[in-house]
């Protein structure tokens, strides 16, 4: 019998019963009330009347990178939808794992959430000899948002208008080169190193704690290049501080359509793209999960969003959570090959 029919025979009156002192109803309606109201408090805690307050949005590298542009593009809606605000809250620093620790040691009620990094849940697992968490045990994927593409950019004053100058340039010259990333285990790290690999430039990495600070590195002459995602790079190319060389997808990227690919450029390499999705912790009430999913899905369609991610050639997504986490467990099989077979060493 559920609580609401137990608390409704409650108050019923039986014919036969003897007639009730004034005192009755009121012990009869105090026990209804209180069933009804447990009947509420377990409604609430499943999640039917989530949320019920402000959500924290972890995002994982310092401002200015592809994690904080998908964070910053598609919170506003979600928030919307939801109806409780988004407090955005950047944590940079080791790759995205410090950010996602914190995550995954939150209470699974979904009042903490990240905007998951490719490299802190599919890279930092092979670069990482001490990582604090799982990223298959102690996280709930909810959706994936976008693919974003990465591309190979330099400073100007580097003598190089293509991938193949750039080769003659740098190789052989130990240390001759500088990259940038935005931290040990990122997608611009694991793109740098094959990159060298690929072209046999002895390269010297140069980690930041996000891609804005390292970007800013590239442009202040600090550093050679970086293998970076697209959309912070294409204003800097647009207003002459930064130069692109080649897209590192498997294909051109749609925004720049005359940008060559690195296998096009001539060089054998497995193509590269950063990957961003909705993560809660691990044990996430399915109730949670449908609602931030269906409001995520929601988002994503949104023609503003979808005009916005178009411009900077990203690819909208909204998979299911389950497609989700398969997507993660094959990319970690994946790229656990790839890291290895490049010689890429734990830090």
């Amino acid at each position: 019998m559920s609580l609401t029919s137990v608390a409704a025979s409650a108050v019923r009156p039986c014919p036969r019963a003897p007639r009730r002192s004034r005192h009755a109803l009121p012990a009869s309606a105090a026990l209804a009330a209180l069933l009804f109201g447990a009947a509420g408090l377990a409604n609430a805690q499943s999640g039917g009347n989530y949320p019920t307050r402000p959500i924290r949005m972890i995002v994982s590298f310092a401002p200015g990178g592809p994690a904080d542009i998908v964070a910053r593009s598609v919170s506003p809606r979600l928030s919307e939808l939801l109806g409780q605000p988004i407090l955005l809250e950047n944590r940079g620093g080791a790759g995205g794992t410090i950010g996602s620790e914190i995550v995954a040691r939150a209470a699974p009620d979904g009042y903490t959430l990240t905007y998951a990094s490719q490299s802190s849940f599919v890279f930092a697992p092979f670069l990482y000899k001490k990582l604090a968490y799982d990223s298959v045990k102690d996280f709930t994927p909810i959706s994936s948002i976008v693919t974003t593409p990465y591309v190979v950019a330099i400073n100007p004053r580097v003598p190089a208008k293509t991938l193949a100058e750039l080769q003659r340039l740098g190789k052989g010259k130990k240390s001759f080169l500088t990259y940038g990333s935005s931290g040990p285990g990122a997608t611009s790290h694991i793109g740098g190193e094959l990159l060298a690999a690929a072209t046999g430039l002895a390269l010297l990495h140069v980690p930041y704690k996000g891609t804005g600070p390292a970007l800013a590195g590239v442009v202040a002459g600090e550093i050679d290049m970086m293998v970076a995602d697209l959309g912070p790079v294409i204003s800097m190319v647009k207003d002459g501080r930064l130069r692109m060389l080649a897209g590192f997808g498997a294909r051109r990227i749609a925004a720049v359509p005359d940008l060559p690919t690195v296998i096009e450029s001539g060089f054998k390499v497995s193509p590269l793209e950063g990957r961003f999705g909705l993560m809660g912790p691990a044990n996430l009430p399915r109730d949670i999960v449908t609602r931030l999913h269906t409001a995520m899905i929601t988002t994503v369609k949104t023609p503003e969003i979808r005009a916005r991610f178009d411009s900077l050639g990203y690819e909208t997504i909204g998979d299911t959570p389950e497609q989700y986490a398969a997507t993660i467990r094959n990319e970690l099989v994946e790229f656990g090959k790839l890291i290895r077979n490049a010689g890429i060493q734990p830090e």
